[in-house]
């Protein structure tokens, strides 16, 4: 049986919350429009192999430090 778009967003807006924990909404936002934006690029440039993410210098990147890419 399929599943109602009120349960589904019901569903989602409930485990958004419990990842939030302590965390205020406005701060949340940040971490989910990050997850989206990676999520979107992921999809357009799955299987391309020449396809990198170029870290600018003083790009706010921590596992890259000083910029580069990987």
């Amino acid at each position: 049986m399929p599943i109602k778009k009120s349960e589904l967003c019901s569903s989602l807006w409930k485990s958004c919350d419990e990842l939030r924990g302590e965390r205020d909404a406005s701060q949340y936002k940040d971490y989910v429009l990050v997850v989206l934006f990676v999520k979107h690029v992921s999809d357009k440039y799955a299987g391309d192999k020449r396809a990198l993410i170029r870290v600018p210098p003083g790009g706010n990147f921590p596992c890259v430090p000083g910029g580069g890419e990987f």
